[in-house]
């Protein structure tokens, strides 16, 4: 990772990362951000209600089931559950969120943003941590930079 932003330095230095929002479809953006987080090292938790297994993680059903204390979570659901799940991550003692968003809305709500703010959370809005796990992709480099001139990632 070269010299990423505070905000991102500080998501990253966690460890452990929930990953909210995993499907079945392995080409889900949750899913290639679990496989990616994974790969360079972090401790990851799979997050759906409706799944055991995904990507060959085990999946809890919410935050507050993982056995485990938690550093971090990149929420990537509809943006309408957003804020419910933030709620999860300030019982949990999680102080890093990072609200998915490439092109469109993506997880983020004014709702979720606001309950960050609230709870003194370190809230990541756009983009995902693929845009800054090394080595980046070339597709998540453009992606960056695209972003970063709509204003629409962190740093």
């Amino acid at each position: 990772m070269k010299n990423p932003p505070e905000q991102v330095a500080r998501f990253l230095e966690k460890k452990s990362i929930a990953v909210v929002g995993v499907s079945r479809d392995q080409n889900q953006p949750a899913n290639v951000i679990l496989r990616k987080l994974k790969k360079s090292g972090y401790q990851v938790f799979a997050i759906n209600p409706n799944a055991e297994v995904v990507d060959g993680e085990k999946c809890y059903p919410d935050i507050l089931s993982v056995p485990q204390k938690v550093g971090a979570a990149v929420i990537v659901t509809h943006p309408d559950i957003s804020a419910s799940i933030v709620r999860q991550c300030v019982t949990s003692g999680i102080d890093q969120v990072w609200l998915h968003r490439s092109f469109g809305q993506g997880s983020v709500s004014d709702e979720a943003i606001q309950e960050c703010q609230k709870n003194g959370i370190n809230c990541l809005v756009g983009g995902c941590p693929m845009m800054y796990c090394e080595p980046v992709d070339f597709g998540h480099q453009c992606m960056k930079w695209i972003l970063k001139l709509q204003g629409k990632v962190p740093g």
